[in-house]
């Protein structure tokens, strides 16, 4: 687990409009014209071009005004993932604000209310106040990521609309630190460039698929960015349409996901590759009074199988707070079980 809280920068807060820009030649320009586009282009540039053109209509810019404020307290961007309006984006970048305002890449403004944000996962959705038919963008499986993958990031970085990075997935499983001072598991870090202002872009990869929420830098880093992986903002999603807000069960970890070596897999008859391992555990905790310890690899949770973090963020629901679960770990490749009472995790103030 890693704590990057001392040089976070979470990407909002721009101030300025975007200026213009004047477009360059290309050094070392061909003396023929060229008679057929893809020629000039490689199957990488390709890739990249695909990807804007299927998931850039759904990118949004996204401006904020606080109370008592008529000029524009802050942007950041967004991602539409419902045609009537449906926007997810980060919860720091509408944290506290009176009045959301859109900007569609055709140039629509449109009003948006928040329906609901998460601070523990940075997560926040929005919907537009008129009824529309927009652009949206499909919500992949970030558990099928690999390190190396290219992954393309959309936003509005310093207030320069419509700006589009590349990179790869430099890790996965990572942990971050929200500004509630939980951690966020399973976070993506990729070197795809994210400036101020990129904040709620999506990450998308090859396929054309949102794989992350664009959330944070490191201040004086280079080529370290993080997203809030789509499953986990997937999740979100889901119980801020239902509830307005995420009820959560705790019991007090922080985990990713890591692979199980094969000899244990094969001892504990496991189908599953892959687990949530232990990296964190409150002291206190139900897991910390359970018995339950760093490095504990746990494979299911009242025999539902955990193959990573997002998993267990999952089936950690409001359903289960105040009654006994059973968790399956391995520890150093023996089976074990343990069960505990998770309690309500407390939306910090």
């Amino acid at each position: 687990m890693l704590d990057f809280t001392a040089d976070l920068v979470l990407t909002d807060q721009v101030l300025d409009e975007s200026p213009e820009l004047s477009t360059l030649p290309a050094a070392g320009a061909a003396t023929a014209p060229p008679t057929d586009d893809d020629t000039l282009l490689d199957v990488y540039s390709r890739t990249i071009t695909d990807v804007v053109d299927r998931v850039g209509p759904a990118v949004v810019r996204i401006d904020v005004r606080h109370k008592g404020d008529a000029a524009r307290a802050g942007s950041g961007s967004g991602v539409i993932v419902a045609p009537d309006g449906l926007v997810l984006t980060n919860s720091h970048v509408v944290n506290g604000a009176t009045r959301v305002e859109l900007m569609t890449v055709d140039g629509r403004n449109l009003t948006a209310r928040v329906i609901g944000d998460d601070p523990d996962t940075d997560i926040a959705l929005l919907r537009a106040d008129a009824p529309v038919t927009l652009p949206a963008a499909t919500l992949g499986d970030s558990k099928r990521l690999k390190r190396g993958q290219v992954a393309v990031a959309i936003g509005n970085p310093l207030g320069f609309e419509s700006t589009v990075t590349a990179g790869v997935i430099s890790a996965l499983g990572r942990s971050l630190r929200a500004r509630t001072g939980r951690l966020i598991d399973d976070v993506i870090q990729t070197d795809a460039a994210l400036n101020p202002g990129n904040s709620g872009g999506p990450l998308v990869s090859s396929r054309g698929e949102v794989i992350g929420i664009n959330t944070a830098i490191i201040q004086g880093a280079q080529g370290i960015c993080f997203a809030v992986a789509a499953n986990t903002a997937n999740f979100v999603l889901g119980e801020l349409v239902r509830h307005g807000r995420v009820r959560r069960a705790f019991i007090g970890i922080g985990a990713q996901q890591t692979a199980i070596p094969r000899r244990w897999q094969l001892a504990a008859a496991l189908s599953q590759t892959s687990a949530a391992t232990i990296s964190a555990s409150e002291p206190g905790s139900p897991a910390n009074r359970a018995g339950l310890l760093t490095g504990d690899m746990i494979v299911r949770l009242d025999g539902e199988p955990v193959t990573g973090a997002d998993d267990l963020i999952r089936l950690l629901t409001g359903e289960r707070i105040g009654r006994s679960v059973t968790i399956d770990v391995l520890r150093l490749g023996k089976p074990r079980s343990f069960t505990l009472v998770p309690e309500e995790r407390k939306r910090a103030a």
